[in-house]
């Protein structure tokens, strides 16, 4: 069986110059009717099956040379049964029949530990799917020679600042398919590819970072160019008082704030009152400028079509001008609530519920040299780390700045400002954005990918000066 020869490991090995070739979505399908051939010999009343497979490369770089290389090739088929109302899963990597045998009647034995779960809902039947493409060839093909040329060059403009370049070049393929004994079948497949660097001068540092679908998205070079550039910037920089400024945020900056919030439009956190958005629905909460869709289907997003359950994903405007209208709901909060779902629910068993993975703001025209030119005085914010949770329900987050903030007088970037840390408000900071960039797609360290602007903000709070 071809499948099993391909995926009978999980393997880190040095990289082999040829783009590994992924299953065909008919030897996935053959996979999960395995199981549920096996599963229903066996004497489970429903199984659901989903199987990944991921084919990732990375070169690392520090000290202005390359000093790993590395693949990743790995399949695992995710099998959850059901028996007399209680639901439990297992994982295996092995996709022989013994193995998966062995898997089913292990994930039946762990489902009959389990309590009954009075809302636990049949499987779901067969779904209509809107098509995404995001599986791009040029990005499969990526060679461990292409990653290298790239880093090479970003490495010989930090040699020739005087500066010294860190960071990685990551391309990969991924796919999934879920299916049920219901007769659900469901299946993507993606390519990804990332790009980060960090250059440093002296004491000073700046970063960049990008990730898309297709590499042609972004050139590693231009990256490489403006960190370099803020990285000598910053080699001399101020110390100012803590207090509230004006800053502008960059949308990485922006992301890991805004990131924060994804899991409080989840209909079942809001359900257990742990939801900032508790009691708020419908109110004005943010600005009149705010509003945040979850769309799965935007062109700069990624991401599968379809949830944990095999549910479709539904586009849903979650803030309209600054007022939460909607929740995102998986099958049995939509149950709770009264609801449809909206194709958000997370695998099953879980206790989470169901999350908006797909954030896009709405953003607005203002670029960032804009945004600069109009600040008498504020701080040009590279991007933010160390964000951790104060008030969970006012939004409260700490964290400090990173890689490159700088000092903006009588719109001009004059010096750069010794890194402070911050306490804010995210309700309040999206009451007191002024302007915006158009949304792009934005990657930190912080959140998980999204669609955002940069913003400028007034009164952020820095509440004390860091010690590096």
């Amino acid at each position: 069986m071809r499948a099993a020869a391909k995926a009978q490991m999980r393997r880190k090995t040095s990289e082999a110059a040829a783009p590994i070739e992924l299953l065909r979505e008919r030897e996935l399908l053959q996979i999960i009717e395995t199981v549920l051939r096996l599963a229903k010999k066996i004497g489970a009343e429903e199984t659901e099956v989903q199987v990944d497979e991921a084919a990732d490369a990375l070169t690392r770089f520090a000290n202005n040379a390359i000093h790993q290389n590395v693949s990743e090739h790995g399949l695992t088929v995710s099998i959850r049964t059901v028996f007399e109302g209680r639901t439990a899963r297992t994982t295996t990597n092995r996709i022989d029949e013994d193995s998966l045998r062995n898997a089913i009647e292990g994930s039946l034995s762990l489902a009959a530990s389990q309590p009954k779960n009075p809302l636990l809902l049949s499987m779901p039947g067969p779904q209509k799917y809107s098509r995404v493409n995001r599986f791009v060839k040029q990005t499969a093909a990526i060679t461990p020679e292409d990653r290298a040329l790239a880093v090479r060059r970003a490495c010989d403009l930090a040699i020739k600042r005087g500066q010294v370049a860190a960071g990685i070049f990551a391309t990969g393929q991924n796919q999934m398919a879920v299916g049920n004994s219901r007769g659900l079948f469901a299946a993507y497949s993606e390519t990804h590819a990332e790009f980060s660097i960090t250059m440093q001068e002296k004491p000073a540092a700046s970063w960049a970072k990008a990730n898309s679908a297709d590499v042609r998205n972004f050139d590693p070079q231009k990256l490489a160019g403006r960190a370099s550039e803020k990285a000598h910037l910053a080699v001399e920089a101020r110390e100012l008082p803590a207090g509230r400024y004006t800053v502008i945020l960059e949308p990485a900056a922006v992301l890991d704030l805004v990131g924060f919030l994804f899991y409080d439009f989840a209909a079942t956190a809001v359900q257990d009152k742990r939801s900032c958005l508790n009691e708020r629905m419908g109110k004005q909460l943010f600005g009149k400028n705010i509003s945040i869709w979850d769309d799965a289907y935007h062109p700069l997003q990624l991401g599968a079509p379809f949830d944990g359950e095999g549910m479709p994903r539904q586009k849903v405007q979650l803030v309209d001008r600054g007022v939460p209208k909607n929740l995102v709901y998986s099958r049995a909060s939509a149950k709770i609530a009264g609801k449809k779902p909206t194709g958000h629910g997370f695998m099953l068993p879980n206790e989470y519920g169901e999350a908006p993975m797909n954030l896009v703001f709405s953003g607005g025209k203002s670029s960032l040299e804009e945004m600069i030119a109009t600040t008498e005085g504020g701080l040009l914010v590279t991007r933010l780390w160390y964000i951790r949770e104060v008030d969970p329900y006012e939004k409260i987050m700490t964290g400090m700045t990173r890689d490159g903030l700088f000092l903006v007088e009588k719109g001009r970037v004059v010096s750069a400002v010794r890194n402070f840390r911050f306490n804010q408000s995210l309700l309040e900071m999206l009451r007191n954005v002024e302007l915006m960039g158009p949304a792009v797609r934005a990657t930190g360290e912080e959140a998980f990918e999204m669609v955002v602007p940069a913003m400028k903000v007034r009164e952020f709070h820095f509440s004390e000066v860091t010690k590096f």
